[in-house]
């Protein structure tokens, strides 16, 4: 079962003052192949810049899908479970398929199954455990506190511990690399 997420959000008051509207689970939440431990959970998405904060609505009430809307953010937590879970387990077509991304997945890839590229910038902040960043040259070990910019470039997660991995992202809409 993914870790419930607690999502305390703000809004105001009819006299306009500011007020705490929910806090709980986030309702929006994904489990990605039956997995028990992998999937992702949107706290909140933004489908303009600059964003409106006016209303009440729940913008993450929607369909679960990797990239952000145009000139949008979307700010999640992926909670990866390790490698030796999943491996052999998951086809990462239907992963990918599953969040409206197929054609972000890199199937040709023979770094990593789960390789892909997002049409936006990306920053990954590891909550816990730990998790390698792998480019299609080269990876790094991110642990709880590290935080890598995604700049739409090819990559994928690898999760090589024994333990769950949490990392939040935080992804905004950019141009296409040409």
């Amino acid at each position: 079962m993914l870790k419930p997420i607690r999502r305390i959000v703000t809004g105001h008051d009819a006299q306009g003052l500011s007020i705490i509207a929910s806090d709980g689970p986030s309702p929006h939440a994904l489990a990605m192949m039956d997995s028990p431990a992998f999937g992702l959970t949107d706290l909140w998405v933004t489908h303009e810049s600059p964003a409106d904060n006016a209303g009440t609505i729940d913008p993450a009430a929607r369909k679960i899908v990797l990239e952000p809307p145009p000139r949008g953010t979307i700010f999640r937590v992926v909670e990866f479970p390790p490698d030796a879970q999943v491996e052999g387990k998951v086809d990462s077509g239907k992963v990918f398929d599953a969040i409206g991304a197929r054609a972000a997945h890199d199937p040709t890839s023979s770094r990593h199954a789960a390789m892909h590229r997002t049409r936006s910038v990306d920053y990954a902040i590891v909550l816990s455990g730990e998790i390698w960043a792998v480019m299609d040259v080269g990876e790094t070990l991110m642990r709880a506190g590290d935080c890598l910019i995604q700049r739409g470039t090819n990559h994928s997660w690898s999760n090589r511990s024994a333990g769950p991995c949490l990392v939040a992202f935080i992804l905004v809409d950019a141009k296409p690399l040409s």
